[in-house]
């Protein structure tokens, strides 16, 4: 039984974000402050106002307000919650007429039951989420321009990908970089620290960056991990993240690599098969508690193989074993080994990603040898 001494009209208003109750009819029956603010109404021409008549003089609204009469009528004609996630719904100035400022919603409609068991009022609740967007937004071009931009490297044909995460609104700390070594040789390198956000994007920017400074020693990639990983012990959050980098030599047709804990690279020979490169794999960076050296392990290759890089995003789902990602991996690239790289590695995301099914950011990078 509900207290009386609680005024719940006092606290329907005290609300901070906007709500309204709505009958079954589409009328509105009450709203609080914050939601007659975001309508730039009067009280009293929003309430008992037909919704559907609600917004004509904003032409952005009309979409929205399609999806968002759909889910009232279907919450009140199921007696379950229905939301509509993510919409864009412009708001006008009110110290600027004719101006409007673009924002974003996400909308809910809730049943309220009476006594008989019956839907009375839908509770339409607006969740204000303009300012977490612009963060997304900031993020991600900030993960952007820290990524290198497609381009030819050197001879060779190549092809990178970015993928977000479908669940999140936040990026992640996956990178891939492909750098020109001397001679006919390139460093591949593909990364994932740990976190999302920015403070996981920064420590991609510096991670990746040193990665491509001492990849241009010569002594190969297992030093240039270990130089990272001292780098990485400096800054904070890197702990734990995962590299794998691999350096092409067509002078020698050799791929040497080394992996900090990452899912092993794919080579994709002409005959369809594929191997993973896993010889030459040791813990993340600064996972150990005194700096090591690491292991890396050399492959040969013949002209038209194709080797792919990744993180695990591509490869990893909730409750799977990883071999079961890694025979999906190579059952997509078998199937599509005679595609150009761009044709590739859209291929593989299609078999592998379905469109909102990302659970994880991920990067792919494929080359063809």
């Amino acid at each position: 039984m509900a207290n009386p001494a609680v005024d719940y009209a006092a606290v329907f208003q005290a609300l901070p974000g906007a709500a309204a109750l709505v009958t079954p009819q589409l009328i509105f029956a009450d709203a609080n402050a914050e939601f007659v603010r975001l309508r730039g109404l009067p009280r009293e021409q929003v309430i008992g106002r037909f919704l559907p008549e609600d917004n004509t003089e904003n032409q952005s609204a009309e979409p929205l307000l399609l999806r968002v009469l759909a889910s009232l009528r279907r919450a009140a004609a199921t007696g379950q919650r229905s939301d509509v996630a993510l919409q864009r719904f412009d708001i006008e100035d009110p110290d600027q007429p004719g101006v409007w400022h673009e924002r974003y919603f996400n909308v809910s409609n809730i049943p309220v039951f009476g006594a008989d068991g019956r839907v009375t009022l839908l509770l339409h609740r607006l969740e204000d989420v303009t300012e977490l967007i612009r963060a997304r937004e900031v993020a991600l071009t900030l993960q952007e321009a820290m990524l290198p931009a497609p381009r030819p490297v050197g001879r060779h044909p190549a092809a990178v990908r970015y993928r977000p995460a479908a669940e999140a609104l936040n990026v992640a700390g996956d990178w891939y970089d492909l750098i020109d070594l001397p001679g006919d040789r390139i460093a591949v390198a593909v990364g994932d620290v740990v976190g999302h956000g920015l403070p996981a994007a920064c420590v991609m920017g510096q991670l990746r960056s040193a990665l491509t400074a001492a990849s241009l020693v010569p002594e190969g990639p297992a030093r240039a991990l270990e130089v990272l990983g001292q780098y990485a012990r400096t800054v904070d959050g890197a702990e734990n993240t995962t590299v794998a980098t691999a350096f092409i030599d067509w002078e020698s047709d050799t791929i040497t690599y080394s992996s900090a804990g990452h899912p092993p690279p794919a080579l994709l020979r002409p005959d369809g098969t594929v191997e993973f490169l896993d010889r030459a794999t040791d813990p993340p960076l600064a996972a150990r508690p005194q700096h090591g050296p690491r292991t890396q392990a050399v492959a040969a290759f013949r002209e038209d193989s194709v080797l792919v890089l990744y993180t695990d995003g591509l490869i990893e789902r909730r409750g799977e074993d990883i071999d079961t990602g890694l025979a999906r991996l190579a059952d997509s690239l078998a199937r599509h080994r005679a595609d150009d790289p761009e044709a590739l590695a859209d291929a593989v995301l299609t078999d592998l990603l379905p469109p909102g099914d990302a659970t994880d950011d991920t990067a792919l990078v494929i080359v063809r040898l």
